[in-house]
Formats: structure tokens, C-alpha cells, sequence
């Protein structure tokens, strides 16, 4: 089945409806006026290449917002301006906000796209452009048939930009387009064209990317397909994705990262529950899990199927697969590292790699039930003191069915047996639902990613 259409080295995959969406929205532009899309979401995970690919047969210009002084900024963006419009500008332009007017004005006959990428930089640069932009967008919105694509990869300051309503620019973007990184479904695609598809490479590229275009773009380049290339290319000397994570969540955290990547190293390693997570840190961190959860968007609550939201019967999980990754085996491992010892690196990873690899594969195993129809819930289940753990629960309300699956790397080890056991009180619960019990591992995912896309 062919899904979609991120350019890398490879062609352009995925993100029909998010085009389809700015498609829609351009046309409002040129039948109304102005519109805001704000683009968001972690780094690599192709928000530019998104906004491009909308853009590219539209009147378009790009501005990125670089790590500069503001009139060395405005110059740069005067000579776009220029360039762009065929447009002379006599005079001193020596705040971003002139040029911001001049180019609402210039959309007031000439319907375009505008894309300003990195847009949370000017946080740094001049935090009262928010106000002036809001301003000038209120005093030109109805006038100029401009959409305007604010992109941004720290996600918690483009949040707090338009979504907090002490802040100038809230309540101003039409559509906020949050990207995720791409789904199981596509790095089968990305696979498939370059002849290296099967359930194993699948699962240990979703397990070690998380789908992140970019290191898609990465793997590619160097052939990397199964789970041996993979490794070696992440860890060799001078390797891009040695300092990832550092780079990726330095900026977000600021000076408190510390306690941030403790608390988020501890995850990787299973360490789940606020209790624990305190205990071994030796202080409270309730403020610290609610702001990886609602501001970060990294960690998420996850409850047993049935319980109530109050419920303090919950567990943590970091959502994204690299970032898991990283902090488990680079980041914990990072002494090691730095000594260029690679190959002992390798080993723990060789070692720990089927233990760490189980709620991984339950997580592909959820999300591969979810593409088709069929289950309006899915998630895990456990009862109190972590008795009874079913690894996946989906529900059909409306048919009266019930999957339960044990989840392991080795068929073998399953027992469907053991697994009606746990689930007598979840029975006793449904007494009126038809319950079906399925072992899953690794050999599954070729036949069920066929019978589900």
C-alpha cells in the first residue's frame, strides 16, 4: 500500500493531511484575508521541509530567524524583501518590525506565502517583536491576503507564544500544526523503496529513531538498515547522534537541565513510578513531571485501561523513542563514550537490548492495532502492586470484544494460559464481552502491519 508522499535523500513521504490542511487554509487566504499557521514539534522531525513542500508552487518567501543582532537580522531580511518583491526601500530598516509591515503591505495585492522558521528566536533577539507583530497583524489582518507560517522547534516556547494568554500573540494563529515524527506504517514505505523491509529492521529502526525523519535521512544515506549498521553508525567517532539529546533538549530545559535529564535517564532505565522516581533522587519532583508532561511534551501519564483519571494507580513514559534511547544507552554510557571506547558500549547494549527492547515493542504492537478500526481503546492493564499486567488491552465497545496480548521478543516465552489467568477480574468485569488472547512478538509485525494498513 503505498501511504503517502519527507524529502531526504529519499523523495517526500507522509504529511498528506497536514498539506491538505494548509491547502485549505491558503484558499481561505485568497478568498478572505491573512491567516496564521504556527508549525511546531521537536527537532528533525521536518516542519521546514513540510512548510516548503507546501509552498514550493505558491508565491513564497522564507526567512529564517538566525542567531544575530536585530539590525544585522533586519539587513538580511531587507535584502529578501527586496529581492523577493522587486521592491526598493529607501531609508534605515533597522527594526524586524518595518519589514514586517512592508511585507504585510506588499500582501495586500499580491496574495503569498510568508515562512519565518525558528520563529521562538526572537525571544532572544527582541522579545517586544511578539507585541509589535500582534500590532501590525491586527491593524493588516482583514487588508492582506498573506499566510504566514510561524515554525518552531522548542516546543514549549512556541506553546507559551500562542497559547498563554498573558502572551501578545495569543488567540492570533489560525492553526497550530503539531508534528510528530513518522509512524511505523511509513518507515515500512521508506524501507520498501530501498529493498531492506522486514518486521526486524522495521522494529529496531521504530525502536532506535522513533521515526525522526531526519535520522530516516541519516540511515539511508549510509545504508544503515538492521539493527548491527544502526548501531555501529550511532556509535563511531565524531557520530551525529552521540550529542542529540543534548542538543536537542539543552535549549528547552535552561539551566535546570540537570535535574531534568536525572529524572529522564532514570525513565529510560525503567524506573516508572513518582514514588521511585523520588526516592532514588531524594527530593520532590511533581513540578519537574508536570513540566516534561504539559510544557516539554517528553513524558506521559500512563494509567491501567479502566481506571479513573484521578487515579494515582499510574505509571511515566517517555514518549519519544530516540530520546529514550539516547538517555538509556549514550547519555548513561557517556564517560565511556568519550573515551572512544565504541565496541564495550556495543556490548551493553547487546546485553540489556532484549529487556530494553519489550515495552518498545509493546508500544509498535498498540500502534499497529490502532490503524485499523476495529478497537476504540487500547492501552495496558495491571491492578494494584503492578499485579496482573496484560501488556495490551483493546476494546470494541460497540461489537462487545475484548483483545488481550502478551507481548515478548521470544514467542516462546509466551504463555496464553498465564495470560487468561490475569485477566479473571477484567472478565469478571465484561462478563458480556467476547474475549480473545493473542501471544505477539517480533515475527508478528510483517503479518499484522499487512492485515491492518
Amino acid at each position: 500500500m503505498h501511504i503517502a508522499v519527507i524529502e531526504v535523500a529519499m523523495r517526500f513521504y507522509d504529511r498528506n493531511a497536514e498539506i491538505e490542511v494548509l491547502e485549505k487554509i491558503y484558499r481561505q487566504c485568497r478568498k478572505t484575508y491573512g491567516k496564521i499557521t504556527v508549525i511546531t514539534g521537536r527537532r528533525r522531525v521536518g516542519k521546514t521541509l513540510l512548510a516548503k513542500e507546501y509552498a514550493k508552487n505558491k508565491k513564497n518567501l522564507y526567512l529564517f530567524t538566525s542567531k544575530k543582532a536585530e539590525k544585522l537580522l533586519c539587513d538580511e531580511f531587507r535584502a529578501e524583501y527586496e529581492g523577493f518583491t522587486g521592491r526598493k526601500h529607501i531609508g534605515e530598516l533597522n527594526r524586524f518590525v518595518e519589514i514586517f509591515e512592508l511585507l504585510l503591505q506588499y500582501g495586500q495585492d499580491n496574495p503569498y506565502v510568508l515562512i519565518i522558521d525558528e520563529f521562538q528566536e526572537f525571544n532572544n533577539i527582541n522579545k517586544s517583536i511578539y507585541s509589535e507583530i500582534q500590532k501590525l497583524w491586527d491593524k493588516y489582518k482583514l487588508k492582506t491576503k498573506v499566510h504566514i507560517i510561524f515554525i518552531g522547534s522548542i516546543y514549549s516556547l512556541m506553546i507559551k507564544i500562542f497559547q498563554n494568554e498573558k502572551e501578545p500573540l495569543y488567540g492570533r494563529a489560525d492553526r497550530i500544526i503539531y508534528i510528530k515524527p513518522f509512524q511505523a506504517k511509513v518507515i515500512k514505505e521508506i524501507l520498501e523503496d530501498y529493498n531492506s523491509y522486514s518486521g526486524i529492521n522495521l522494529f529496531y529502526n521504530y525502536l532506535i529513531t522513533g521515526g525522526v525523519p531526519r535520522y530516516q535521512e541519516l540511515l539511508i544515506e549510509s545504508e544503515c538498515y538492521n539493527k548491527e549498521s544502526i548501531i555501529d553508525f550511532i556509535l563511531e567517532k565524531d557520530s551525529f547522534f552521540i550529542n542529540e539529546g543534548r542538543n536537542l533538549l539543552i535549549q528547552e530545559f535552561g539551566k535546570e537541565y540537570g535535574i531534568y535529564f536525572s529524572i529522564l535517564e532514570l525513565m529510560s532505565t525503567g524506573r516508572t513510578s513518582r514514588n521511585e522516581l523520588e526516592s532514588i533522587l531524594a527530593r520532590s519532583i511533581g513540578g519537574y513531571l508536570e513540566r516534561l508532561e504539559l510544557e516539554y511534551d517528553l513524558i506521559e501519564k500512563v494509567r491501567p485501561v479502566g481506571s479513573r483519571k484521578e487515579s494515582r494507580n499510574q505509571k511515566y513514559a517517555i514518549k519519544d523513542n530516540f530520546i529514550r534511547f539516547w538517555f538509556r544507552f549514550i547519555y548513561k554510557n557517556m564517560t565511556i563514550i568519550e573515551s572512544e571506547r565504541f565496541d564495550y558500549v556495543k556490548k551493553i547494549i547487546e546485553r540489556d537490548l532484549s529487556t530494553y527492547s519489550g515495552p518498545v515493542l509493546e508500544k509498535l504492537f498498540k500502534e499497529i492495532i490502532g490503524y485499523s478500526s476495529e478497537y476504540g481503546l487500547i492501552g495496558t492493564y495491571w491492578e494494584r502492586g503492578n499485579q496482573n499486567e496484560i501488556d495490551i488491552i483493546a476494546i470494541n465497545d460497540i461489537d462487545k470484544k475484548i483483545l488481550l496480548c502478551e507481548v515478548k521478543m521470544n514467542k516462546q516465552k509466551i504463555k496464553i494460559k498465564k495470560l487468561q489467568n490475569k485477566s479473571a477480574r477484567l472478565v469478571k468485569n465484561y462478563h458480556d464481552y467476547e474475549f480473545r488472547y493473542k501471544a505477539l512478538s517480533v515475527d508478528d509485525i510483517e503479518l499484522l502491519l499487512e492485515n491492518t494498513i
